[in-house]
């Protein structure tokens, strides 16, 4: 995941959408607000085009920020449950209404793009 959250340390609008503004940040949020306590394989399934590889990094990145928890239970086989803490709750209001913008803007924003591809433009 690209972090350019170093280059204006003191902007917050930067430094923040550079590490939930990736693809997959807000999703996995979302997903998460769902079903509260999800293990690795069960978030896989729910988003079954992310890699493993990127699902991996992407939790840990929201747990280095303080949005995920990861819960390590010592069993055989191992089991790792994730969950939102209450910075991700606190977000997720605002992911909700990102979410209802796009479902209404969405048909409109798709007709622009289609006017504006034959526009040339």
């Amino acid at each position: 995941m690209t972090d350019h959250s170093d280059v204006y340390p003191e902007c917050p609008i930067r430094n923040i959408m550079a590490r939930i503004g990736d693809k997959w940040s807000m999703l996995l949020l979302y997903t998460l607000q769902q079903n509260p306590v999800m293990r690795f394989s069960e978030l896989h399934k729910a988003i079954p085009d992310i890699s493993q590889k990127m699902l991996t990094v992407t939790l840990r990145t929201l747990e280095e920020d303080g949005f995920v928890v990861r819960k390590v239970y010592a069993q055989v086989p191992p089991k790792v449950e994730y969950s939102l803490t209450d910075r991700a709750m606190s977000l997720l209001p605002l992911i909700d209404s990102l979410i209802v913008w796009a479902k209404n803007n969405m048909d409109d924003i798709l007709k622009d793009r289609v006017r504006m591809k034959a526009a040339g433009i």
